[in-house]
């Protein structure tokens, strides 16, 4: 998911260069929704990782 959110952000950062902004700004907005939703979920998981670490010992 953090591979798409790059992708969007390289394609927002040279639409913009080249003028076209509302591609840009489109790309831009799904980079970080993209990061967001990948953020969310590493948090998550790192939880439920430490609290099945703690249940083993």
């Amino acid at each position: 998911m953090l591979k798409w959110a790059l992708i969007f952000l390289v394609i927002s950062i040279i639409a913009g260069a080249l003028g076209f902004t509302g591609v840009s700004a489109a790309a831009g907005r799904l980079s970080k929704i993209l990061f967001v939703v990948a953020l969310i979920i590493f948090i998550v998981l790192l939880v439920l990782g430490l609290m099945a670490g703690e249940a083993l010992f």
